[in-house]
């Protein structure tokens, strides 16, 4: 699982620009899916079972893409200026390491910082407009033989493993949730399956969910489970509107959530002692699952989320276990409960 999180992670794939983020998961939904492929707006898909059998398919959806900027423009001084690319966090933005995705490859940077020494306000919170990144030019013309504006940015970290089961990484939304269902496919290879199965790691969740649309609306699915990653309790939080890492998959409730497939997951997540706590939502969930549930007259859906603490940052962590439990429920779906998961 681990080695897994850090290839995925690794991948940049700003939304947008999944390109390298994709042709990973690509690469490794083959094993299961050997029509796996990645199409013209960064969507990977695949198909498992046989099309035209009779059985019902349901379709595992995770989004692929993750937040970072994209550089607006390059100013006289060669510095880069930027905009988001998703919800980044402002608080982190000063004196961070950042790598610039271009065509001819990547390269390094850091986001400009006045010392406390010089600063006339150390406190105030850096606003996106005001972010220049030093990218070691000293000029327009010499930036501009490397870098364009519409360059992906990304904030560097790489996978790092902290007590016990718990890693930190970038971009663990929502590859944890593709983790999730590649841990599904691994479960169920070579059992007997109650569902065809549909893979759609989406494009541009982070920028509007458009390619859940288009995943949706080419779908066959009969149900679709959709996993993300939702909030974790840390000690600034209240329990009340949080998961707690450690306690397994968060089953949806929600409005926009069938009611069916979501009681289902419960009785098999207390049937396959699957760790599970309840994520209950007062309207739309904030995730794909709301643009693939509306599409072809409304299509049944599930929500199965992982508690993850300090999202849209560099540090997120996710619990390994937890991503275990949202594979292990959706294995057990998709057998029809029959197998061991």
């Amino acid at each position: 699982m681990e080695k897994m999180l850090e290839r995925l992670c690794a991948a940049a794939g700003v939304s947008g620009a999944e390109d390298c983020a994709a042709e990973t998961a690509r690469e490794l939904l083959s094993q299961y899916a050997q029509d796996a492929a990645v199409d013209k707006y960064g969507c990977v898909s695949g198909f498992i079972g046989e099309r035209g059998n009779g059985r019902p398919t349901v379709m595992l959806e995770a989004h692929i893409d993750e937040i970072g900027f994209i550089v607006t423009y390059i100013g006289e001084d060669g510095f880069l200026r930027v905009g988001n690319c998703g919800g980044t966090d402002r608080r982190l933005y000063a004196a961070q390491t950042v790598t610039v995705h271009t065509v001819g490859g990547d390269i390094r940077g850091v986001i400009c910082t006045l010392p406390p020494h010089v600063a006339s306000d150390s406190s105030k919170t850096m606003k996106t407009e005001d972010i220049a990144i030093d990218a070691g030019f000293t000029d327009r013309e010499s930036a501009e033989k490397h870098i364009s504006p519409g360059d992906r940015v990304t904030i560097d970290n790489t996978l790092a493993k902290l007590c016990g089961t718990r890693v930190t990484s970038k971009a663990l939304d929502d590859r944890a949730g593709v983790a999730a269902v590649l841990y599904a496919l691994e479960l169920t290879k070579g059992k007997p399956l109650a569902y065809n199965i549909e893979v759609l790691f989406a494009s541009q969740e982070e920028t509007g969910s458009r390619g859940a649309d288009i995943g949706g609306f080419r779908s066959s699915a009969d149900v679709v489970l959709a996993t993300d990653v939702s909030f974790a309790y840390t000690s600034d939080d209240n329990k009340q509107d949080c998961g707690v890492m450690g306690k397994g998959a968060m089953i949806g409730i929600s409005p926009v959530l069938d009611r069916g497939v979501t009681e289902e997951l419960k009785k098999l997540a207390a049937d396959k002692a699957i760790p599970c706590q309840y994520e209950v939502m007062g309207g739309k969930t904030g995730t794909d699952a709301d643009h693939i549930s509306v599409q072809h007259g409304g299509i049944r859906t599930g929500l199965i989320s992982i508690p993850l603490k300090y999202m849209h940052t560099p540090v997120e962590i996710v619990d390994t276990e937890d991503i275990k439990a949202v594979g292990r429920l959706m294995a057990a779906f998709i057998t029809g409960g029959e197998s061991d998961v």
